[in-house]
């Protein structure tokens, strides 16, 4: 028995030899003979389903796996062994798209033996079944029936039971961008805004054209007290229709807001990029360094078209005045 088990080793060297270069006909047949020549050692079935799984074989190399785990049982075989020949079967479940046996099989094998490449082969299989399972709830026909009930429930003021219904349409269809701008009404009813405006910024994220993605966003940060971003909202809005009424209120109302707060004021105008390349030219800080120190240089340099210009819009941002 030792001869034989020391020729099957041999035989088993060749095989991994050949196995290495793809030549698997040959890497197959010196397999199967070490197996013969030492039938309880499960390592040579698993050597013959690696070589399945290279040829593409992959319900023979399951089923010489599953072969190979009864082998292993009855012979005691090593648990890291029965733990490979389960990632195997994993492995080949995985290539056939059968996702949710493979999650099975891994899971078995790291009931064996927890090897950390297992585990994230694991990780990778659960995220493909969570995203199939996400895509298969897609349809877009009950998004709209759901969305048309929140409509219902929205007018009747129950705003909570509209909340239901918008995100049960957004999860049957996630790359409508009006539904998200819906379910931030909702939220801003029940003054949630922090979630609302994540929802407008996702509206945008998926149209950038939805217009009442913009009004919304606009609303809530006029809620949240930041009349800056909610002028600039507006400000995106009139750029889409510069007749729509609401988004000139709302503009009008945040500008008010804005200039009855220099502070604020001083934010919005930092934010300008006109502004930005004023301040960041070195002949305009220059000049603003004179007018500092010499209120007269003004005169001189307003004597100059361009300059005159600059230093008006600096003025009108509120960042200078003079005295």
């Amino acid at each position: 028995m030792a001869t034989n088990e020391s020729e099957a080793a041999n035989l088993k060297t060749q095989g991994n030899l050949s196995y290495t270069k793809k030549d698997f006909d040959t890497a197959l047949s010196c397999y199967t003979k070490a197996l013969t020549l030492d039938p309880t050692n499960m390592t040579y079935k698993l050597n013959i389903a690696a070589v399945y799984f290279e040829q593409k074989k992959y319900e023979d190399s399951i089923k010489t796996c599953l072969d190979a785990i009864e082998l292993g049982r009855e012979n005691r075989a090593d648990f890291k062994l029965i733990a490979k020949a389960f990632t195997r079967i994993a492995n080949s479940h995985r290539k056939l798209g059968e996702y949710t046996n493979a999650k099975v099989f891994y899971e078995k094998s790291l009931s064996e033996h927890r090897v950390p490449e297992t585990r994230a082969m694991l990780a990778e299989v659960e995220k493909i079944i969570k995203e199939e399972e996400r895509k298969s709830y897609i349809d877009p026909v009950k998004a709209e029936e759901e969305k048309e009930t929140g409509n219902d429930l929205f007018k009747k003021g129950d705003f909570a039971g509209a909340l239901k219904h918008y995100t049960e349409a957004i999860r049957r269809n996630p790359e409508d961008a009006k539904l998200y701008s819906n379910r931030a009404a909702c939220y801003t009813k029940l003054a949630a805004f922090d979630l609302g405006l994540k929802d407008c910024d996702k509206c945008l994220e998926l149209d950038v054209t939805f217009i009442k993605g913009h009004l919304r966003r606009g609303k809530i940060l006029h809620a949240l007290g930041d009349h800056t971003k909610a002028m600039t909202s507006y400000e995106n809005a009139l750029q889409l229709d510069p007749t729509n009424s609401e988004a000139l209120q709302g503009h009008q109302l945040a500008l008010r807001q804005v200039h009855s707060n220099p502070e604020e004021m001083r934010k919005k105008a930092m934010g300008d990029p006109e502004v930005q390349a004023i301040l960041g030219d070195p002949a305009m800080r220059l000049i603003l360094e004179q007018m500092q120190t010499d209120p007269r240089a003004l005169q001189d340099h307003l004597k100059n078209p361009e300059i005159a210009v600059k230093i008006q819009k600096l003025l009108d941002s509120g960042l200078i005045a003079i005295r």
